[in-house]
């Protein structure tokens, strides 16, 4: 490429950043004014034109000011609670904050090789009846710096809606220090055979099913891509799989973490952390990237909602600290290898990464559903990463099918990250759909779907949900969610460059002289004055200079004198605390939008100048202008004439669906209820053959509806093949009250 090329490229670069920026910022600013305006508005306003008595006056402020003291008093000593019960908690060995009670099952650390996992069966509360030939429920819950515990951590949970459901539950666990030596292949492992030993207790159940909540689903995933045999389906909640992917568009919120990698230069600074841990990389630093992608909520909002609610608001807010301050820790290996294969390296859809034998972990092996669960509302994994790969792996509508492969999409429109988990609305709404969808969705036929939940008021006045599918065309979603069609992912590719040019230079150059000052006593005090464990101790019992903090309290509680929350006083308290809140935002917005303009700025042009002559990445799909080019639906339409009774079956159940229409839940239900009542006069082939073979059957359909009708006759050459399809056909006996389920169903 020539120069003026390349800088004219460049300049286009320069140009797009600045618009997005400047549009970013104006937005930010109306945001700003709106919310100050509103307010004002909503709390004060009225106020002013109401004169006040001297002495009604000195009356409110004297109220006011005994609330506020009082508050601040009961304030503190919430946040004293909430050190010593970290200090108890951890003393513990910070044991996990499942809700339920659970019996270790099986202790990953006696494993050969060991690592700090196990598997716990949770204990059904009283009055929850289990039936153990019921499909078991298997749940990994994320390892990104805090414990275990926030798939179970109230009644309204994962693990709470599949106990009502009669489900047996089994948790995956770990501890806080890791296992010397382990790494995340280890991990992978010692949950395959957590699986395994469910399947083996459950020997009379449908093979377990699989939640992955975050950094559990792409472990989840692993697990299915690497052992395709032994998992029942699979569902992943806000899981980043594809870690480039997000948004960047005018007006469109953006995706921080998306940037992150780029902007400290890549995967070195983990290893350095870890390095300075004395090879162990500590989960506070996650816990704290986290925390400062919303400065608002982080520093200013729960704290407030706390002092202004300190009569009621403890007990939530100390029932979260305690999941929330828990910081555990990995190994460099298993840091470095996030890092470099997935954060950065972007590898998992590519087949970068491998299994312990060496096999390369591809997605296209895993033969069960898949359910994808994310939010518009969650900046830590946007729509982009949990569904591009999909995209990315499959790259059309035609692979799906014709790998036999059934994929859900269920999308929340505002709940935030954590909100997917924790969130009681989302548990009893979603996570309890998605256990009623796992009883039938091994019916649907091979391809996209999206789940819509419909909520209406039962005769009884109580809330009630119906489920039903709607097929998408893969094409269709991906052009959708990437509006740049993903042209701004190529910038990523860069980063990968750079990150692993600096991550060689630390190693050759700096990691010696980290390791040799670093040991485990300097690990451990860094350990322990991290920002994050050191503001919970340091508001504690702990330190004797609070001895006074918990006495005061005791006798604030007793004398207490609230001021009601429409107080004018308290009213000008909100507007205030909501300016704060705002102003916090405004400067996320403005920082966030300054730091994606820097991204694409410094890595749109290394990308330019370097890297935009090589081919698209490794392992993605190139688009085709006519499906029918693609090497799927040419070997599908290609055995058109080829096949027997399964194909035959298959066929005519794709020549008689219904296109276009939503799919009802209770319709699923009653196929699979069909299928068993007919399963004499139908083909002996497993769930995944089924699959399978309908999606290839569904392409030829597609293509050459006239041809598959003309042809079948083909594929039912044996006269006991014909007699079978007729009696299953008949409209009369067996067949006549099959239609009329049907029509009640409908």
């Amino acid at each position: 490429m020539n120069a003026g090329k390349q800088l004219a490229r460049s300049q286009d670069i320069a140009t797009k950043v600045s618009v997005v920026f400047q549009t970013r910022a104006k937005l930010a600013q109306e945001r700003f004014v709106d919310r100050v305006r509103k307010a004002f508005g909503e709390n004060v306003a009225d106020l002013i034109s109401k004169p006040v008595a001297p002495w009604d006056a000195w009356t409110q402020w004297y109220n006011y000011a005994t609330d506020f003291a009082q508050r601040s008093v009961l304030f503190w000593d919430t946040l004293r609670v909430r050190g010593n019960n970290y200090i108890k908690h951890v003393s513990e060995g910070m044991p996990p904050v499942l809700h339920f009670a659970y019996d270790m099952v099986l202790d990953a650390r006696e494993f050969t090789p060991p690592v700090n996992y196990a598997l716990v069966r949770i204990v059904p509360p009283e009055g929850v009846k289990i039936d153990p030939k019921r499909r078991p429920y298997v749940i990994i819950d994320p390892r990104a710096g805090h414990g275990p515990g926030i798939g179970g951590f109230k009644d309204d949970s994962e693990v709470g809606v599949a106990l009502r459901e009669g489900h047996p539950v089994y948790f995956v666990i770990f501890f806080p220090q890791p296992e010397p030596g382990q790494t995340l292949l280890d991990v992978c492992d010692a949950e395959r055979q957590f699986v395994h030993e469910v399947r083996e207790l459950h020997p009379d159940s449908p093979k377990p099913a699989i939640v992955g909540n975050c950094q559990g689903g792409w472990a989840a995933m692993m697990l299915a891509a690497a052992n395709p045999d032994e998992t029942g389906p699979i569902v992943i909640n806000g899981a980043p799989m594809s870690y480039w992917g997000g948004a960047w568009k005018e007006g469109e919120g953006d995706n921080p973490m998306r940037y992150a990698g780029g902007m400290l230069g890549g995967t070195w600074l983990s290893s350095f952390a870890a390095d300075l841990g004395n090879g162990v990389f500590d989960g506070a630093y996650l816990v704290e990237n986290f925390e400062n992608l919303n400065p608002a909520n982080t520093f200013w909002d729960k704290y407030h909602h706390l002092f202004a609610n300190i009569d009621t608001e403890p007990t939530r807010f100390l029932e979260f600290e305690r999941w929330w301050g828990g910081y555990y820790l990995m190994n460099r290996e298993e840091i470095e290898w996030i890092t470099r294969n997935l954060f950065v390296g972007n590898k998992l859809w590519t087949g970068g990464t491998r299994a312990k034998g060496g096999k390369a972990f591809n997605l296209t092996d895993i033969k069960v559903p898949i359910i994808l669960f994310a939010s518009m509302g969650d900046n830590i994994t946007p729509p982009q990463q949990a569904f591009n790969w999909v995209g990315d792996v499959y790259g059309s509508t035609d692979e799906i099918k014709a790998r036999g492969q059934v994929i859900v999409g269920l999308m929340h429109q505002d709940i935030g990250h954590l909100g997917i988990f924790v969130s009681g609305k989302v548990a009893k709404k979603e996570h309890a759909q998605i256990v009623s969808v796992l009883k039938s969705v091994e019916a649907l036929p091979p391809g996209l779907y999206g789940m819509q939940i419909h909520e209406s008021k039962g005769s009884d006045g109580k809330i009630e949900y119906e489920v039903e599918f709607r097929e998408h065309r893969l094409e269709e979603i991906v052009e959708r969610l990437n509006r740049f069609k993903r042209a701004d992912e190529r910038a990523f590719e860069a980063v990968a460059e750079v990150s692993e040019f600096n991550r060689r230079a630390y190693e050759l150059f700096a990691q010696p002289i980290v390791q040799s000052t670093s040991n485990e006593f300097t690990a451990k005090l860094s350990r322990q004055f991290h920002a994050l464990r050191a503001q919970r101790w340091a508001v504690s019992d702990f330190n004797p200079w609070l001895a006074w903090l918990g006495p005061a309290a005791q006798t604030v509680k007793e004398q207490r004198k609230p001021v009601d929350a429409e107080a004018p006083i308290r009213r000008w308290e909100k507007m205030g605390s909501e300016i704060i809140s705002a102003s916090l935002d405004y400067y996320r917005e403005i920082r966030d939008a300054a730091s994606e303009a820097a991204f694409f700025q410094t890595y749109g042009n290394v990308f330019s100048f370097y890297l935009a002559d090589k081919p698209t990445v490794e392992g993605r799909p190139e688009p085709v202008a006519d499906p029918t080019d693609l090497p799927v639906v040419k070997d599908a339409l290609a055995s058109i004439d080829k096949g027997s009774y399964p194909e035959a079956v298959t066929r005519v159940g794709s020549l008689l669906a219904r296109r276009g229409e939503p799919l009802p839940l209770a319709r699923i239900a009653l196929k699979k209820e069909l299928l068993n009542e007919y399963a004499d006069l139908l083909p002996k082939l497993s769930a995944d053959e089924w699959r399978r073979v309908r999606g290839e059957q569904d392409i030829i359909v597609r293509y050459e509806p006239e041809k598959a009708l003309a042809t079948l006759p083909v594929l039912l050459e044996d006269p006991e093949d014909r007699t079978r399809l007729i009696a299953l056909a008949k409209p009369n006996g067996r067949r006549l009250a099959a239609v009329k389920k049907l029509a009640a169903g409908e």
